[in-house]
């Protein structure tokens, strides 16, 4: 399976809390919900459902996937959450334990999760292991150079801090822009692939 992640971003590079005022209030963040006045059901929310159709499941830290276990069963009957609820998923976690796993979940140990997610990238297929939010499960990935696609939704707003899903290690690592599509609130769907060697 290819690793496919798609996150919201501010042009400063910021990723943190855009669904909401008090999804990750972490360091003092103040702007959550940021990507809202953006939002553009045509195009933003047609590339989320454009990465949901070519996956074949989907990887989560373990605070996202919280978040995102305890809403998205009560969407039932919508077909983006129907898609949602039935795929299978992963979530990287230390602290939960399996007998926390629910909504077709499977645990994957912190200390075990490079090696997991290279088998599962081994797999091969033409769908994705998709990631949505997570950044520092994000971080990791491309620090490992695990990253096959990176689908980012840039929104025009500086957010002057927050968390980010880049490492700041020094390495360069390189993309390829495959495709960008704008959206009338001024958001840009970008979507990049890892360069050949990279």
């Amino acid at each position: 399976m290819r690793i496919v992640i798609s996150e919201f971003i501010s042009l400063d590079g910021v990723v943190q809390a855009p669904g909401g005022p008090e999804e990750d209030t972490d360091g003092g963040f103040a702007h959550g919900g940021w990507t809202h006045p953006y939002f553009d059901p045509e195009v933003v929310g047609g590339s989320f459902d454009e990465a949901l159709r070519g996956a074949e499941a989907l990887l989560y830290g373990r605070r996202t996937w919280q978040v995102m276990a305890q809403a998205w069963p009560a969407q039932a009957g919508d077909p983006f959450a129907d898609r949602i609820n039935a795929l299978p998923k992963y979530v990287v976690s230390d602290s939960l334990g399996d007998a926390d796993m629910v909504w077709n979940t499977t645990r994957v140990p912190g200390s075990q999760a490079v090696a997991k997610l290279r088998e599962l990238r081994a797999e091969g297929g033409d769908g994705g292991l998709l990631l949505m939010g997570s950044p520092s499960l994000v971080r990791l990935l491309l620090s490992e150079g695990l990253v096959d696609e990176l689908r980012l939704v840039v929104m025009p707003v500086v957010l002057g801090g927050g968390k980010s899903v880049f490492p700041a290690d020094g390495v360069l690592r390189a993309f390829e822009l495959v495709s960008t599509t704008a959206a009338p609130t001024g958001a840009q769907v970008c979507v990049y692939r890892a360069a050949p060697g990279a």
